[in-house]
């Protein structure tokens, strides 16, 4: 008889954790999952899914100005806040559904409760008090909002996780941060016609990404009407008797909104799991320090996903749950490489990225070839509207690899996920060229860039 009540016991049933759960008992393992929130984690319940929706919702706005450029008379239009949401809730519903379905026809038990980790092979489920034994524990419960910064009347803010289910839409937004929440709800509301400040520390948007995408980003949400304010801090939220929220800012001004939405990043969400009674090793963060399978300092204790806090991304969790399952479960040797990962930002232009950004490939690399395109996007062509497409590709100049790919314009999303494709096989840039264009389309112009832009040699000052 085994001394353990299962195989694998994981906690947090968000996509990471589920889809672990799911490949483990299908090679025969004994599985049991326990989330004390909603199946499906934060992607699906209050993350990327239901951001996406509203995504959508707010380009029809854009949709309605092309129509009649193309000779539709689509007459007055408006927005209904209260549907969106019910049928933002509708579709999550229905996924939570799929994912609990998924769940039960693997074979893995779902318990409903807190869990938390009493010892190297012990977890206590909160909402019976029961212990139980697990061979190996997989900690997936991702982050949560990062509080900061720490500024009176934090209390009077909002974040991603009180967003999603707001009763009505905010005349007046203030949204503070600058990363893929941040500017994705600032052109979300600025898209469904909410007055939309978005305030930022730094000098761009986005830090991390190519530059060139950074600075056109700024430059598009302001042509759109979204009061950027940059090297800008708020000092104080005060919340009025009529729900306005006063907020000082550092350089002197001061804002009036009826929402603030925080979104200045997220951190591991480790506090209060027990970690420290079986000896894991977090770093300052509170992530959990992990090697390249995903294990611990503790041989049974493994992590995945955002508690790691390695590329916070949900097919990166997913990749690496799959993995995990498939090393230890499926006798294969399988992880992760998280040097290459194409992502969108799903901005209003969207934004598409895989590879080495402009700035790191002159960095790594002695010569590097630069080719763009800007123009003008098809669809806004007879409406008059100004919505540019931007592309770049940057080249070992030396070896004629394709070190990273840049979008900026309509269906980004889409055309990165098939670059991403051609460049981690180790694309060269002849690969491309002798590709045929698909035309007319914004992506044939990936194919159809001759002469580069410009071409830096690190032996040699400056641009050749």
């Amino acid at each position: 008889m085994s001394d353990f009540d299962v195989d694998l016991f994981v906690i947090g049933a968000g996509s990471g954790g589920v889809r672990a759960a799911r490949i483990a008992a299908g090679y025969g393992a004994r599985v049991m999952i326990a989330e004390e929130y909603r199946v499906g984690g934060t992607c699906v319940i209050r993350g990327c899914v239901p951001k996406k929706l509203m995504v959508i919702a707010s380009r029809f706005s854009d949709d309605f100005t092309d129509a009649a450029g193309f000779g539709w008379n689509v007459g007055e239009s408006s927005f209904d806040w209260s549907a969106l949401i019910a049928a933002k809730n509708r579709e999550i519903d229905r996924l939570e559904g799929a994912y609990r379905a998924n769940l039960e026809r693997a074979g893995v038990e779902l318990v409903e409760s807190r869990a938390e980790i009493v010892d190297a092979h012990t977890v206590r489920l909160q909402a019976t008090g029961e212990s139980l034994r697990a061979k190996r524990i997989l900690v997936a419960v991702g982050a949560a909002p990062a509080m900061q910064p720490a500024v009176p009347g934090m209390e009077h803010t909002i974040t991603s996780n009180e967003v999603f289910d707001l009763p009505q839409q905010p005349e007046r937004v203030l949204v503070i941060g600058a990363g893929y929440i941040a500017v994705e709800f600032a052109g979300i509301f600025a898209g469904l016609g909410s007055q939309t400040t978005l305030v930022h520390r730094g000098d761009k948007l986005l830090r991390g990404f190519d530059d060139d995408l950074r600075t056109r980003l700024g430059e598009a949400y302001a042509a759109r009407g979204i009061d950027v304010k940059y090297s800008t801090t708020p000092l104080r939220i005060e919340k009025q008797e009529d729900g306005t929220r006063v907020v000082s800012f550092s350089d002197g001004s001061t804002g009036h909104y009826d929402q603030v939405l925080l979104a200045t990043g997220r951190v591991p969400a480790t506090k209060g799991l027990g970690l420290e009674n079986a000896g894991v090793l977090c770093d300052e963060l509170g992530a959990i320090v992990v090697d390249a399978y995903s294990r611990s300092e503790i041989p049974s204790i493994y992590a995945i996903g955002d508690v790691t806090n390695r590329a916070n991304l949900t097919p990166v969790a997913i990749r690496e749950g799959h993995a995990f399952a498939d090393t230890e479960f499926g006798g294969k040797d399988a992880h992760v490489d998280h040097s290459l990962i194409p992502t969108a930002v799903f901005s209003t232009p969207e934004i598409g990225t895989v590879g080495l950004t402009e700035t790191a490939a002159r960095l790594r690399h002695e010569k590097v070839a630069i080719y763009q395109a800007a123009f003008r996007a098809m669809r806004a062509t007879l409406s008059g509207r100004e919505e540019r497409v931007f592309m770049k590709i940057i080249v070992d100049a030396e070896t004629d690899k394709v070190l990273g790919v840049h979008l900026l314009g309509p269906d980004s999303g889409e055309m990165i996920q098939l670059a991403g494709v051609a460049v981690t096989m180790g694309a060269t840039k002849a690969d491309f060229d002798r590709t045929i264009a698909v035309h007319p389309s914004a992506a044939e112009e990936l194919v159809t860039m001759r002469e580069p832009y410009a071409v830096y040699d690190g032996s040699k000052a400056g641009a050749l």
